[in-house]
Order: structure tokens, then sequence, then C-alpha cells
């Protein structure tokens, strides 16, 4: 049953939920912004199966083990591990009557409603999930193992699986492609990818190796330029402003970039 949602607002969008008596949204803590008085709120442990309508697991619901290896950290502690997944869930649910509840995102930017069918699953990039209703299942996804799971290299994505509307944000303005129009394949930058199908074949890869081109590209790439590498052909949500950048305008904005002009290889020289 599609979730009745209404996405508002235009720099910085938020999505305004209408739940039937009984029916749930799950979403992380950081991206809820209100309810009505008589929606429910039950913070659940990530992996905990029960609860929700129709039945269905919570979120990671076979895969809690994964979750907290992958987390490096207890379910109780509702922490996060540098995957930047959750340790827990909010659950919303309305109760007797109609109910509403607002989320947003975690940086300026869209918001998009994706309809999963049960028959294609979705993946989704850090922080791009924010919320779903509880028959959409959210599970860990570990790829693009040249670069090991970090989780800032774009290794670690979560995975949309069930029947129901999951609600994505991305920040800046969202990028839709389909690799299969530039050839079958696309590179872009780990921290612009939001969402994609799973018909999309996807890597991530570092720029250059042990030689001058490869050096040249870690010193005036700033962290070293890592892409994610996406092929076939399906559906490609990217978005047009990173964390890092966002980061990096705040650090020169306050009065000095302290990674230095070699984009943080060498530090800025003081006194």
């Amino acid at each position: 049953m599609t979730l009745q949602q209404e996405i508002v607002g235009n720099a910085t969008q938020l999505a305004v939920v209408s739940l039937r008596p009984g029916q749930s949204v799950y979403g992380e803590a950081g991206t809820f912004l209100f309810k009505t008085p008589n929606v429910t709120v039950e913070t659940r442990p990530a992996g905990r199966s029960g609860g929700g309508s129709g039945g269905q697991r919570s979120p990671g619901g076979g895969a809690g083990g994964l979750l907290r290896q992958a987390m490096g950290t207890s379910p109780q502690t509702g922490r996060r591990a540098p995957t930047g997944e959750p340790a827990a869930f909010q659950h919303f649910t309305a109760q007797d009557d109609e109910g509403t509840v607002g989320f947003t995102g975690v940086l300026p930017g869209e918001l998009r409603a994706l309809e999963l069918d049960g028959t294609c699953a979705w993946f989704a990039g850090r922080s791009a999930f924010v919320a779903a209703e509880s028959t959409v299942d959210l599970r860990i996804a570990v790829q693009g193992g040249r670069t090991g799971t970090k989780g800032d290299d774009g290794s670690v994505l979560g995975k949309l699986t069930g029947h129901g509307t999951v609600i994505i944000a991305g920040a800046g303005t969202f990028i839709d492609l389909d690799p299969a129009d530039f050839g079958g394949r696309i590179d872009v930058a780990t921290g612009c990818v939001v969402a994609f199908e799973e018909s999309i074949r996807y890597d991530v890869r570092r720029v250059g190796g042990l030689n001058r081109p490869g050096l040249v590209n870690t010193v005036l790439g700033g962290e070293g330029l890592s892409l994610a590498t996406l092929e076939g052909g399906g559906r490609v949500i990217l978005q047009s402003l990173t964390l890092e950048s966002l980061a990096g305008a705040l650090r020169k904005a306050r009065g000095g970039d302290d990674q230095g002009p070699a984009g943080g290889v060498f530090p800025t020289p003081t006194g």
C-alpha cells in the first residue's frame, strides 16, 4: 500500500507523510521534524525483528549482525559508526485516526519518494535515506571492495527491498542519469551518488597509482580522488552538492582553510 506523502519546499525540502490508522513509517532521528499527537514513537535497535504494519521486519531485520559488525557498536548505543549507518530507527504509528509526520534531509537539498514494487531493489548512499514505510526493509550492502569499507568512500551502501514508499534526500539538486545513455558507463565522484537501481553494476576505485600522474591526482585532488563507476542500464540519482565541498566552503568562509593549498596533504604553514 503506497504511503501518502507530499514533498514541499524549495531550497530545503521536507516530506509531509499522512498515515492511515495503524500504518507505520520509520526514519532516522535526525530527519524527524514534527508529528500529530495521535502518532506514537518507538525507537528500535536496527536488526530487531517484529513490529511494523503487515508483520514486516524492522530495518536490517535478517542482517542485524552484519549491520552491527559494519557499525562496530552495540545496537543500544544509538551512535553512528564511520559507515554513517544508524544503530536505531524511530518508528511512527498512527493510532485510532489518521496522523501526520514530517521529515527532512540532513543537508540543504531535495527529497524524492521512490516506489518499490518488490521486483527491483534500490541502493542508497550515505545520508540518502530519510524514511520508509514499515513494509520496506533496509540492510547494509558492502560494494566496491577495492577501496575498503571505511564508509566515507562510497563502499558501504544501504539496500532497500520490499513493497512500499521510500523517501531519500540529496544535497543541492538531483541529477537523473542512465549509464545506457552514455555508452553503458559513467564515472562520478563518490560523494555525488545518492541512489541507483540494482540493475546497475557499481564499483569504487582510486584514480591513479604510485606514479607521477597518480600522485598529482592525490595532491591536487584534496583527499585523493575516488570514483564511483556505474555500468549497465537503469536509474541513477546523483546530487550536485557533496558534504566534503560544503565543509570546505564553510572552512573558507570562516577565514581559513586548514587543509592547506595542497588539499590536506600538506598543512597550511602557521606562525
